[in-house]
């Protein structure tokens, strides 16, 4: 019996010491689409929180082009939000 592989759902900034480039698109792909999701909910407080965290990964790791397409997408999403009531 093959044990299915777990997610794990808290990205932490301490976790990631060395990562090779399809480790890092795993985790910048899984942060956007958990972005995706918070958005298709309308929570976009908590969607911004996962891209602010997603910008800090890529510059911990010297992705400066992933850190410049995360920071773009909060510019984005900060210009498009609606205010609340």
């Amino acid at each position: 019996m093959i044990d299915p592989s777990r997610i794990v759902s808290r990205v932490s900034l301490f976790e990631f010491a060395v990562m090779n480039a399809a480790e890092k698109g795993e985790l910048y792909a899984r942060i956007f689409r958990k972005v995706g999701v918070f958005l298709g909910k309308g929570e976009i407080p908590r969607a911004l929180k996962e891209l602010n965290e997603g910008m800090k990964i890529a510059e911990l790791n010297g992705d400066s082009k992933m850190a410049a397409r995360f920071a773009q997408e909060i510019t984005n999403l900060s210009k498009n939000a609606e205010p609340t009531k």
